[in-house]
């Protein structure tokens, strides 16, 4: 299996544990060609409704960072910004096409 498919993979697994909506939220976020900080994220899903807390938000980040492999992450300033790593935007892209 190659890397995108993986990738592909990590992501289905990922979503198909997202009951709420909530992951999907994020990666439709990250997909945006935008840089967040976790209060960013924080920020843009309790305006779209969602119940989240900051420290489990922070959480989900990091976790996406580490397990998804599909963010980078620059921890030069005072907060860490999470981007969408070049060359994932398609293969996210056409995972939440078809989920």
């Amino acid at each position: 299996m190659n890397l995108d498919n993986k990738i592909k993979e990590r992501i289905k697994n990922y979503l198909g544990r997202d009951e709420m909506g909530i992951r999907k939220a994020v990666i439709c976020l990250f997909l945006q060609d935008n840089s967040y900080t976790t209060e960013d994220v924080h920020k843009y899903l309790v305006e779209s409704g969602f119940d989240v807390s900051y420290r489990g938000i922070s959480a989900m980040v990091g976790l996406m960072n580490t397990k998804l492999g599909i963010l980078s992450i620059d921890v030069t300033g005072d907060h860490n910004v999470y981007s969408l790593k070049d060359g994932h935007r398609e293969i996210v892209k056409s995972v939440l096409d078809n989920y």
